[in-house]
Formats: C-alpha cells, structure tokens, sequence
C-alpha cells in the first residue's frame, strides 16, 4: 500500500444497527404496499365493485394491518416519516399523507 493511498473505510455492521436497517427497509416495503392496496380499494368502492361485506372486510384488514405496523415502528423506535426514502431527484418513495 503507498504511503498516500487513503486508508479503507470500514463498514460499520452493529447487530442492532444492522438489524434495525433491515426492519426499516421491510416495513418501507410493507407501507409501500399497504398504501397501493389501501388506493385500489378505495377506487373500487368509488366505482361500486365491491360488495359491502368485501368493502367491510378489506376496511378491517387494512386497519389491522395498519394497527400492526404502528406496533412494529413503536417496537423499533422509528416514526412513520422514517419509513419514505428520498429518492433523491425522484422526491420520496412514499407519498406524504
């Protein structure tokens, strides 16, 4: 190695941190998801395509879902806003509610 070479930076993989990133980018993932299917349902009550016990049923869903991912962002102290990644150029990956 030369003398002026810069010294290789190390990659800092803590249990907790590393664990936490993961949870992070999975709940991301989740929320994207909960998200879309939330707007699609939403759309086909709009156009009538549901009947009302699958309008009562996909509403008990997705509050239960919503109702868990509030359990695991509390579980692993992160807030609603941590879970949209800037997308730098493209603005956040999820849409601010």
């Amino acid at each position: 190695m030369s003398e002026h070479a810069e010294p290789r930076k190390r990659l800092d993989l803590e249990p907790d941190t590393v664990e936490r990133d993961l949870i992070k980018l999975v709940l991301t993932v989740v929320e994207l998801l909960r998200q879309l299917m939330e707007r699609q349902a939403l759309r086909r009550v709009d156009e009538g395509d549901l009947s009302e016990e699958q309008e009562e049923r996909i509403g008990l869903t997705l509050m239960l879902l919503d109702d868990r991912m509030t359990e695991l962002r509390d579980r692993y102290g992160l807030r609603p806003e941590d879970l949209n990644l800037d997308l730098g150029p493209l603005g956040p990956l999820l849409p601010r509610e």
